[in-house]
């Protein structure tokens, strides 16, 4: 079960750090919102647990990004809006933060910033010199390396948000994900990263892909 009170004062300290000056709107209804949308009843694995997860993935690699903090909102938003058939999520989820942040008193080049990186994790491919890019995508693709059960939980949880596809349309699609995940010559682009996830994610998507082939 996600702490909600925890996860609000993660998101004002982090809201306060991008801010220029002191002071600024009460960040509560920004916080209180975001935290609306990822409990929407459609979502399986884009829920708490997940923005937790990437949260906390952040703080363990928050020494290779240039703006820890931008990165840190790039997370709150970057599936803030999420419908399992629609395949813009990203660039809506990166104009909610182009609508919101501003209002909320966050300058317009920091605004522009995690806007971008929202709409990298569309790809999650980030530059050799995207250090903030490389933070987050590395840190929303961690669940690939996590232990078996948890492996196998996150990948029951997203067949559930894709429930409305029928099982061989499923396992077609996901196993070409697979495949272009296997075929990239990195998955995690931070040293820690390197070094910690990708053996692991490596064995966890090869096996997936042989469990979907049988």
């Amino acid at each position: 079960m996600a702490d909600l009170d925890d996860l609000r004062v993660r998101f004002a300290r982090a809201l306060e750090n991008t801010r220029s000056g002191s002071g600024g709107p009460d960040p509560a209804p920004y916080a209180d919102d975001l935290l609306r949308r990822w409990q929407e009843p459609q979502r399986r694995y884009h829920t708490l647990a997940h923005l937790t997860a990437v949260l906390d993935h952040v703080d363990v690699l928050e020494t290779y990004a240039d703006d820890p903090d931008v990165v840190r909102l790039a997370a709150w938003f970057h599936d803030a809006v999420y419908l399992p058939d629609r395949s813009e999520n990203e660039d809506r989820s990166a104009r909610l933060a182009e609508r919101a942040l501003p209002e909320a008193g966050v300058p317009p080049q920091r605004t522009a910033e995690v806007a971008r990186l929202v709409r990298l994790t569309t790809t999650h491919a980030p530059g050799a010199d995207d250090r903030d890019g490389q933070v987050l995508c590395d840190a929303d693709l961690a669940i690939l390396a996590a232990p078996p059960a948890a492996y196998a939980a996150y990948t029951a949880a997203v067949r559930e948000e894709y429930g409305f596809v029928p099982s061989d349309a499923f396992r077609e699609g996901r196993s070409a994900i697979l495949r272009q995940l296997l075929d990239l010559p990195r998955l995690f682009r931070t040293p820690y990263g390197e070094r910690e996830w990708e053996a692991t994610a490596r064995h966890n998507l090869a096996s997936e892909l042989e469990m979907l082939s049988l």
